[in-house]
């Protein structure tokens, strides 16, 4: 059975699980277009979030949002992995994992639309 694996401290799998993060990034932003588009326009929306909400709560709304929108692609991404991992053939199954986890993209987009036009117009119609 071999040796067992040592025991890491709390900070030892926080480090751990920062790496697998890392490589997580990296590959998200090597293999899905999707991604590298939508970390685009964070490095917009972003800092127009910081100028155009008027409180700290706005802000964290309109950051969290769109952030939201990341991490649901990188779910969608990793589904869509695990899917294309189990073979290439067309199955229903598959097509619905797939287009279950495009869904959640989309619903992400569309609540971060919602919120930054809600922040929006109470900033210029109170």
């Amino acid at each position: 059975m071999g040796e067992p694996r040592p025991q890491l401290t709390d900070l030892g799998r926080l480090v751990r699980a920062a790496r697998y993060s890392v490589a997580g990034l990296k590959s998200a932003w090597k293999n899905e277009a999707a991604f590298r588009q939508e970390v685009a326009a964070t490095v917009v929306l972003i800092p127009l979030a910081l100028l155009v909400g008027r409180t700290w709560s706005q802000r964290a709304l309109l950051v969290f949002s769109w952030l939201a929108v990341l991490m649901v692609e990188l779910l969608n991404s990793a589904i869509e992995a695990v899917v294309d991992r189990i073979g290439p053939e067309e199955h229903p199954l598959s097509g619905r994992a797939k287009n279950l986890a495009s869904a959640a993209v989309m619903l992400s987009l569309a609540g971060a639309a919602l919120v930054w036009t809600m922040v929006l117009a109470a900033r210029w119609w109170p």
